[in-house]
């Protein structure tokens, strides 16, 4: 007996002591209630592999491993229509299960799943969240999936994917470069390619127009310069623009930065340092790597991003169209 009380001495001090050095639990995200207007919804900000990155052994991941951080979701866009009762989805990400989920809450439009979801490629955080369309999971009927014509013969001719559109889960709609998709009388959508590493579907960003106002979405993008249109000056036709910022400089990973280029966040603020004001104020950074020092709000990089008048993309920001 004397030893079993010893014995639960150490296992009790042991528990303690754990307890009182483990990383505490992030704070919640913030929460919102139901939209009423037509409006925007960041629900992920993350670079397509998420955080933390598998087999990462950075302090980064480290510390996340032990402790997850709830906002930490793969990058995506919700797009609500609250007077025409709909909602739709801007990727199909790993984390489509609460992204979905949240997209519900705050629409008045009481579906599980969204009235469409519009791809911009096909790399892997971008679309393979359609997995949990199937009938392993939610075996949907007829979600439809906007996709441009690589995207769409990718998913057609290629399992798993070739299974979804068999089983009548999705229905992909083909849409093609600069032509409206008009979602009702007062919101439209517009895909707009981009280079980018295609290897099996072309790559393109969105313009989304509401009733008043438009945003700009490019979560991916090789480096603004290949691009065949300005950058500044499509910032400067729209209210919003959400645009890639995966690294903050070259110095974040020992990867071969050529073979996965865009564009760097040192970069871009330089390419839109003489902007006016009310410009900058227009653009939001997104699709951050796990290495990307912004996601902690207490880093320099993220404090000098907000001292030049840029904003930083968070998971739960809702922006009025």
């Amino acid at each position: 007996m004397k030893y079993f009380l010893i014995l639960f001495f150490l296992v009790l001090i042991g528990c303690v002591d754990q307890k009182a050095t483990s990383i505490p639990h992030p704070e919640p995200t913030k929460r919102i209630t139901e939209i009423k207007e037509t409006s925007l919804v960041i629900l992920g900000t993350v670079q397509d592999a998420g955080s933390p990155h598998i087999a990462c052994k950075k302090e980064c991941c480290s510390v996340l491993f032990e402790s997850p951080d709830a906002s930490r979701k793969v990058v995506s866009l919700g797009l609500i229509d609250p007077e025409n009762n709909k909602s739709y989805l801007f990727e199909a990400t790993p984390d489509i299960t609460t992204q979905v989920k949240m997209l519900n809450t705050l629409s008045s439009n009481k579906k599980e799943l969204p009235d469409g979801i519009f791809l911009t490629h096909a790399h892997i955080g971008h679309y393979t969240g359609l997995m949990y369309l199937g009938k392993e999971a939610t075996n949907a009927d007829k979600v439809p999936v906007f996709a441009m014509p690589g995207m769409k013969n990718f998913l057609e001719n290629n399992g798993p994917w070739s299974q979804l559109v068999t089983n009548e889960n999705i229905s992909i709609s083909e849409i093609f470069e600069a032509q409206e998709i008009a979602l009702s009388t007062h919101l439209k959508v517009i895909p707009f390619k981009v280079p980018h590493r295609d290897e099996y579907s072309e790559t393109v960003g969105y313009k989304i127009v509401g009733p008043n106002k438009s945003a700009l979405f490019i979560p991916d993008i090789d480096k603004w310069e290949k691009w065949d249109t300005s950058i500044v000056t499509a910032i400067s036709e729209v209210d919003y623009a959400f645009l890639d910022a995966t690294f903050y400089d070259g110095d974040e990973i020992a990867r071969d930065i050529s073979e996965i280029p865009h564009p760097f966040i040192i970069e871009s603020m330089d390419t839109f340092e003489n902007l006016p004001s009310e410009e900058k104020d227009k653009i939001h950074f997104i699709h951050f790597n796990h290495t990307n020092p912004v996601l902690n709000e207490e880093s320099d990089a993220y404090k000098k991003i907000m001292d030049k008048g840029f904003h930083v993309a968070t998971i739960n920001d809702v922006v009025g169209l």
